[in-house]
């Protein structure tokens, strides 16, 4: 990726990123036995779904808008930098990452890595949408922090169950 983006673009990666989550997680559901997990992953796929239609909406609202920047650019190089070092703003990147799990301990692994570079990716875009959408991007972000945060516990419950099965 060696374009600059503008602001629409940067909002169409993150509809990109969530396409990608919910496959990841979608995927990750049909490959796990524990009850609980799964539940975990078609809730997260479902959110993603529910992340996309929000980031349709800020599209229509964010094409024009142009970021506060020491030179011209400068923010939507960031945003560059960003994306394209970031595996999920990959087209079917959702789907290979899942395969490439090697059961769902590694996939929650995996998942809350995908979190952590959305949280990431979302907190750079404030910059780059209006300000009547900064708050949608707001509460998107405290949506992926909850995800984490529930991807967290559920790692941690799996390692106790694993430490007591020895």
């Amino acid at each position: 990726m060696d374009e600059h983006f503008s602001g629409c673009e940067i909002v169409e990666i993150g509809i990109q990123i969530e396409k990608n989550g919910k496959d990841f997680y979608s995927a990750l559901s049909a490959s796990t036995g524990d009850k609980r997990v799964k539940e975990l992953f078609e809730y997260l796929a479902g959110e993603e779904e529910k992340h996309i239609a929000v980031f349709k909406k800020i599209l229509d609202s964010s094409c024009n808008y142009e970021p506060a920047a020491a030179y011209p650019g400068e923010y939507f190089a960031y945003m560059n930098a960003l994306a394209s070092q970031y595996v999920f703003t990959r087209k079917g990147a959702g789907k290979e990452m899942a395969g490439k799990a090697g059961g769902y301990t590694e996939g929650i692994d995996m998942g809350i890595q995908f979190e952590k570079e959305s949280i990431l990716y979302y907190e750079g875009m404030k910059r780059i949408v209006p300000p009547q959408d900064m708050d949608v991007v707001d509460k998107l972000i405290s949506e992926e922090k909850e995800h984490l945060k529930r991807l967290c516990e559920i790692k941690e419950v799996s390692e106790n169950e694993e430490c007591e099965s020895v």
